[in-house]
């Protein structure tokens, strides 16, 4: 028979006040668990929203220089696409994690003039925060305890529609449970299985506190298993897939384009001009395409004439690399191609001037 699992209660920390900057964020919260009526005990998690250690931080920007302001919070860009409000990035953040405009965030600051941005080390606010509300609570209480917090933000997932709340910041958390090597109930030994338990206790507690509702902070017992001491657990940086096991480091269409020298993020990228993420008609999409793909081949030229691609150049080599890179940047827009080689190159009759070589690529 499968032992019982102990219950696991969520309790959203109610009465939270607005915090401003300069605000002791430990103090507040040990003020808001008495007003709850919580006594904390060895093996409770907090789940902190960071928009509050934000405001504490003073980590404010005007929002109308939001562009500059993710910009400035961005270690490079992973994907982008122009809306109506402006350009929108997927980015990896200063702070560590991929997500939409590096966090910068314009919901309930309480002045529509600034954004808050991200703390650039997560793990080091929550590690201060776990430290003030330990350290409180043996002052308020005689009682000294071990207990892990985490530093939640919410964020969008590839492949999957709505956002999440995650780890940005831990401390005192077990952050990965390795399965590796262990047998799974048929006693198989799994292989690739690592839980990411910050995040799954991240998600957990927005269940109970939220942005709509006004709830920045929630707190969880029966997951003691997960609490370590300071020394032994990690922090949430280790979740971030960075270098070559990050696999997904560009977006698909900025994967083509940064093959062919057009950076996201990058003046060029402006230049050439960056996809929608609404619907584009085929011609749009096609001089873009041909944009792109003439920005390295000064000897050649080009035009979109209804579904086909008209090219000349200098000559037969550098027909060939403008032929290519177009076939390239056109199916990185979503569209397929057919070459052919139009007009043939030949000796001119005397007098008159050279045939340019010349290529046509039919596209759909």
């Amino acid at each position: 028979m499968t032992a019982r699992t102990a219950p696991v209660t969520l309790t959203p920390l109610l009465g939270f006040p607005e915090v401003r900057e300069g605000d002791d964020v430990a103090g507040v919260v040990l003020k808001v668990l008495q007003h709850n009526e919580i006594q904390l005990m060895d093996g409770d998690i907090l789940v902190v929203s960071s928009k509050i250690v934000s405001k504490a931080m003073g980590l404010r920007a005007p929002s109308a220089e939001l562009d500059e302001v993710v910009l400035s919070q961005t270690v490079r860009v992973v994907a982008e696409r122009m809306s109506p409000s402006g350009v929108t990035r997927i980015v990896e953040s200063t702070a560590g994690p991929v997500m939409a405009a590096a966090g910068v965030d314009a919901s309930n600051t309480t002045d529509e003039s600034i954004v808050l941005v991200l703390p650039d080390d997560p793990d080091s606010v929550a590690a201060e925060l776990r430290d003030g509300v330990q350290t409180g609570w043996a002052t308020l209480t005689d009682t000294r305890i071990l207990m892990g917090v985490i530093l939640s933000d919410t964020a969008g997932r590839p492949w999957r529609t709505g956002q999440v709340d995650f780890a940005l910041g831990a401390a005192g958390i077990l952050v990965i449970d390795d399965l590796r090597g262990s047998p799974d109930a048929d006693g198989r030994i799994l292989s690739v299985t690592e839980r990411c338990v910050a995040d799954e206790i991240a998600a957990a507690a927005d269940l109970v506190k939220g942005k709509a509702a006004g709830v920045p902070a929630a707190h969880i017992r029966g997951l003691g298993q997960y609490v370590q001491d300071g020394e032994s657990s990690s922090g949430a940086r280790d979740i971030v897939r960075t270098g070559p096991r990050d696999w997904f480091g560009y977006g698909m269409v900025e994967a083509v384009r940064a093959a062919l020298d057009v950076e996201p993020g990058s003046a060029t990228a402006a230049e050439v001009g960056i996809p929608s993420m609404c619907p584009e008609d085929v011609a749009t999409r096609a001089g873009r395409a041909l944009r792109v793909a003439l920005l390295t081949c000064p000897e050649a030229s080009g035009q979109v004439d209804g579904d086909t691609v008209r090219l000349v150049a200098a000559d037969d080599f550098a027909l060939g690399v403008a032929a290519a890179r177009a076939e390239v940047a056109l199916r990185g827009e979503g569209l397929t191609t057919t070459l052919t080689r139009s007009p043939a190159p030949g000796l001119a009759a005397a007098g008159q001037r050279a045939v340019q070589p010349g290529a046509t690529i039919v596209f759909r």
